[in-house]
Parts: C-alpha cells; structure tokens; sequence
C-alpha cells in the first residue's frame, strides 16, 4: 500500500505507474480516493471543532450554575446534546470513509522501481545474468517423474487415493535426498549470518491482506472452515506478519532470517506435462529468507538475497540464470522482482526455482510496522524476501543435472555429510 500522501501530491504519478503495469482498470481508483480523501478530512476537521465547541460550552455550564443562570446553563446543555448527535454521525462518517479509502487503497499497485523493465507478461522478462554453463548429455534425460520411480523414491498413485492430484509420497533415498538439500539449506543460510527460524504454519486474515494483494490471496491461500486462519503459501507470510504492530529501534536493523515451512497452494489453473509431477503442487517445503532493512539499505539486500540463491545452486553444480521480471509481472506489493532459474538439460531450457522481491514499505505500511528515529521521526521500513530451495522443484534440476546414463544420480559434496556420506543414489 503506498503512502496517501503521494496520491494526494502526484496522482499522475500514481496514474502513470498503473499503466506502465498494464491495469488502466485501476486509474478509476485514484480519483475516487482524492475525492473520498477530501470528505474525510472535511469531516475530521468538522468533527475536531465540534470537539473544541463541547469542550468549551461544557467547561461554562460549572460556572453559569455557580451564578444562578439556571436557565442559561440548560440550553448550553441543549447544545451539547446537540453537538454530541451531530458527532457521533459525523464519528460514524469519519471511519466509513477511512475503511472505504483503505479499501481502494489496498487496489493500487505500488510504485516500481525505475529500473524495472516495462512488458505486459512474464514472456517480456529480462535476462540478466547467467552462472555456470548449461550441459546436455549425449543420453537422453528421462521425465523427473519417471528418474525417481526407477529409483523407488516417489508414490503419485498412492497420494491420489489419499489426497487427490497435486500431492505425492516421497520414499526411500529420495525422500532422505529431499530432507538433506533442506538441512543444508538451512545450514548455508544460517553460516550467512542469517537467524534460523521454524514459524507457525497458520496465520489470520489480517496478516494474509498484510502480507499479499487478493488475487494472489484468492488464488494461493486455503482457508481453514470456521475459523480466521489461513494455510501459508511460503513462510514470508507469517515471518513478515511476526513485526504486525510492531516499533523496532533502528539499531535492530537488519533483521535478516531465514525460515523453514510446509507450503500450502491451490496453484490454480491447467499446466504441461512438465509442470506436473512435482513441479505445481498444493503442499511442499521450503527454506526461505526474509529481510526488513531502512530503506537506504534495500537495493543492496535485494542483491544479496537473490546471489544467496546462486550460490547455493552453484555450491551443487546446477547452472541458473537471473530474470529481471517486468512491470506487468509484478505483483501489486513489488517494487521489483527477479526470478532464479535452473537449467534443466531435459528440456534444454531454464525453469524457477525461485524469486526475488523487494516490497518497498507497503507490506510495513498494512501491517503497522515502523523504526523509531528521534531525529526524523519514525517510519516505515522496507521488507524483502526470497526463496534459497524449494526441494520438490529443485529436486527436478538436482535430478536431471546429476543423472547418470546408467540412472544413478550423483551426490555433490556439500549434501554427502548429510546423506550419510553416500556418493551415489543407485
């Protein structure tokens, strides 16, 4: 949510940013704020002289009843009443407003940053980067689905008697595979300076509208019936929601954590064969990382977030390349975006493995949270987030990149200590 104050000063601005986001939908909603903005405050104002009037007869009435003016003393008592009426209509305005401005408030994208790249979908992002050389075998690259069945570490069918589709059983060294690249995750995160963290799983409507726009909370979230709770989609949601409320001193920036948590996602929609498997799912696992920073410092942290995740993927010989997401791909929160992507030699192309994104202060601003300064007074900081693994996806490029011609998989160093120092999956 961006500050009213801009759409006060710069409503072109406003304007300007919803179309370079392609959701001119949305430019009604700057109008409607200015306007709504302007009876809010005339009603404040009126409200605060109403107050000042009351508190003024009312402070008199003492001293008419001490001379006598009994019937002087009543009708400044009438007018009180009077004034009192007026108020609580006037109170019941002043907040229909402010939710009714929030509302649309919550509508408006966030201003990106310059250097954001303009296009309509995620077929317009930009690569920027590339680390490692992507390699195809002289031998063909089963389907990942079909490399973990060979090596008896997957159960499709199984889950769908008991879950439907969507959801898997991974069993045997696979499954030890998966738990491994996690616990390194954590363990290469943490030796990053990073504070380890196990969230709830859960969080409330207030933290979910805190954390995210509705669409992606009508296409993400789960609700639990009957109650105010919703399953988390990534760890971000209830690790960002910890500061709701929330005055930090400015010494105890950076926060920088790193979080591990099942995932809940309707991931709704149709996909390709190689988007099912374990590609889109409705329940993984991932080891994330979350920073709120001044917002001097977020550019900066927003590189050393997403290089976290190359480096993690390089540590296990996986090519990726870095995609600068463009206007029309952020989400309503974002400033700016990038995906990771991982090579798959299957496909002979890169596919995410995860993203990069600096909120600016709007997710600060939903969720109350601020930085005390004595001198400037305090304010909003900043809030990033990204993904170091998500073991069912990456499992795929781990897989396809480590793959044999004789269908065993390689283990890279770094995992061996947590695979009891096996070398090979066979």
């Amino acid at each position: 949510m961006i500050d009213i104050r801009l759409v006060r000063t710069e409503p072109e601005l406003v304007k300007e940013n919803i179309r370079k986001k392609f959701q001119n939908e949305k430019l009604g909603l700057v109008d409607e704020v200015l306007e709504l903005d302007r009876q809010y405050r005339e009603t404040k104002t009126r409200c605060d002289e109403l107050r000042s009037q009351r508190n003024s007869i009312s402070k008199g009435i003492g001293a008419l009843m001490a001379k006598g003016q009994k019937e002087e003393a009543e009708k400044n008592k009438a007018k009180v009443v009077e004034i009192n009426n007026e108020l609580g209509e006037l109170a019941e305005l002043e907040v229909k407003l402010e939710n009714e401005i929030r509302g649309r408030m919550l509508l408006i994208p966030n201003i990106i940053d310059d250097s954001v790249p303009i296009g309509r979908d995620d077929s317009e992002n930009v690569e920027t980067e590339r680390y490692g050389e992507p390699k195809v075998p002289d031998f063909e690259i089963p389907y990942h689905v079909d490399i973990m069945e060979r090596l008896r570490g997957i159960d499709l069918d199984s889950a769908r008697k008991t879950s439907g589709n969507g959801f898997y059983y991974l069993c045997g060294d696979i499954a030890r595979l998966h738990s491994a690249i996690l616990t390194y995750a954590r363990d290469f995160m943490i030796d990053r300076g990073f504070t380890y963290y196990i969230p709830p799983f859960m969080i409330r409507s207030e933290v979910v509208t805190g954390v995210m726009s509705f669409t992606e909370m009508e296409n993400m979230m789960y609700k639990i019936e009957g109650e105010d709770l919703y399953l988390i989609g990534t760890s971000e949601h209830s690790m960002i929601g910890k500061f709701i409320d929330t005055i930090l001193d400015e010494d105890q920036l950076p926060q920088a954590l790193t979080s591990y948590s099942p995932c809940f996602r309707k991931e709704v929609g149709a996909h390709g064969i190689e988007e099912r498997g374990v590609y889109r799912i409705h329940q993984f696992e991932k080891q994330e990382m979350i920073v709120v920073c001044k917002p001097e410092d977020s550019p900066e942290w927003f590189r050393k977030l997403y290089m976290n995740t190359v480096d993690f993927f390089r540590s296990l010989d996986i090519p990726v390349r870095v995609l600068e997401c463009c206007s029309g791909d952020l989400a309503d929160l974002k400033v700016k975006s990038v995906d990771v992507e991982a090579w798959s030699p299957r496909q002979q192309k890169y596919f995410e493995v995860g993203s990069c994104s600096n909120l600016g202060d709007a997710q600060a601003r939903r969720l109350r949270i601020r930085v005390r300064d004595k001198e400037k007074g305090n304010y909003h900081p900043h809030t990033l987030n990204n993904t170091v693994v998500a073991p069912p996806r990456m499992l795929i490029a781990f897989l396809e990149n480590n793959l044999n011609e004789d269908g065993t998989v390689r283990i890279p160093e770094p995992l061996q200590v947590y695979m009891g120092g096996k070398k090979l999956i066979g």
